[in-house]
């Protein structure tokens, strides 16, 4: 679809103001005004502010994923029959009020993403069954109905927490046999930020092959989303590690910013900003703040909520890391040195690890090494005789 910015007019823009003053982000216009057809500054201070609730990119940029985030805001429980449509699956705000009611009378919808998949059908079919109606999966007037007379007495919580963290629990903490895809960012023609000769996706892919080895050395199993001559959607990318059956997705990336003083690490995870989460994925997103920054003396951006796709489309946790700014000199230098990248694949394994351990056996942030960590794995799989008492 055509970018809109500040500057732009036409019909589109009216639209976009529109859809803004039924999010209450605007104030109505006047009838007597008639259509206001020109993206100025108030407007693109209204997207900002849409963006930043919604978990997307705050540029002020209206793009694909803007405008669908603005569709799905529009649609409202009860608007509209949903049901599972194989390879064009509903989604919208009515879907994510389903999945959150679904959640809150004990249905595992998985979590409350938007997006009626088939998780959501088969929670929908489980509550249809127990409430005597039609098991059929769709959410028509009589499920509806069924929905609104069921009112729980106590509300909120957050169910896909203690599920997930019940999932990690009963994954032990060793390594051996948990499956990560990793996903360095970009690929073939897509080089991504280029700076005095410093490529984000060749320095991505070469920060992926050392975390893959160490990885692997574990007994760990490695996949990576791509070949260095393709590039995938992040939606093609999550359907990948779901069919792959991932434990976890660790996506590699670099950041850059038209001042060269910005500089430091983020991270990612799945999260919409009004308590809907991935709870593991936000835990392994703070772990990978601590390590990274106490080892290679980074600026700490801080963990972040987003609804990018990779996040919200991957049944397992997943977490983006913004390895510094390419367009900061310091930053840059760090990234070129493949002993600091050897550092970064360090910290990463050691943040996985921790998360595993789930605070138990731990050692202060910075300090685990990969020498403690492959002895650690030796001593949980017997391969080293504990000492005598």
């Amino acid at each position: 679809m055509q970018l809109l910015r500040r500057g732009d007019t036409g019909p589109a823009v009216a639209q976009l103001r529109a859809m803004l003053t039924s999010q209450g982000l605007l104030p109505p216009v006047p009838d007597s005004a008639g259509l206001v057809d020109c993206f100025d500054l108030a407007l693109e201070h209204a997207v900002r502010a849409f963006q930043q609730r919604r978990g997307l990119i705050t540029d002020g940029i209206v793009g694909f994923a803007t405008y669908q985030a603005l569709c799905d805001a529009r649609r409202e429980l009860g608007c509209r029959v949903l049901r599972y449509v194989i390879g064009r699956p509903m989604r919208g705000d009515d879907v994510c009020t389903l999945q959150e009611r679904l959640l809150e009378l004990g249905y595992d919808a998985y979590r409350a993403d938007g997006i009626f998949g088939v998780q959501t059908e088969v929670a929908l079919r489980s509550f249809q069954r127990d409430y005597g109606l039609f098991v059929d999966g769709v959410c028509g007037p009589a499920t509806m109905r069924a929905l609104r007379q069921l009112q729980p007495k106590v509300r909120g919580g957050r169910p896909v927490l203690l599920r997930e963290q019940e999932h990690l629990r009963r994954a032990g903490p060793a390594l051996r046999g948990k499956r990560i895809l990793i996903d360095p960012c970009l690929g073939g023609a897509e080089r991504g930020v280029v700076v005095d000769g410093a490529v984000e996706a060749e320095l991505m892919w070469d920060l992926a092959q050392r975390l893959a080895a160490r990885m692997d050395a574990t007994g760990m199993q490695t996949i990576l989303s791509r070949r260095p001559d393709t590039c995938p959607s992040e939606a093609e990318r999550a359907t990948f590690a779901n069919t792959a059956g991932a434990d976890l997705v660790l996506s590699l990336h670099t950041d850059s910013h038209p001042s060269p003083l910005a500089h430091g690490v983020a991270t990612f995870h799945f999260g919409t900003g009004n308590g809907v989460t991935s709870t593991v994925g936000e835990a392994l997103a703070q772990i990978l703040q601590r390590e990274l920054t106490a080892r290679t003396g980074m600026l700490d951006c801080r963990a972040h909520p987003k609804t990018w796709e990779l996040l919200r489309l991957t049944r397992m946790p997943a977490v983006r890391i913004e390895l510094g700014y390419l367009t900061n000199p310091e930053d840059r230098r760090k990234l070129l040195d493949p002993v600091c990248r050897d550092v970064m694949a360090e910290g990463v394994l050691v943040a996985v690890k921790r998360l595993y351990l789930l605070g138990e056996n731990d050692q202060p942030t910075g300090t685990f090494t990969f020498a403690d960590l492959l002895r650690g794995e030796d001593l949980l799989h017997g391969q080293i005789a504990q000492p005598a008492l």
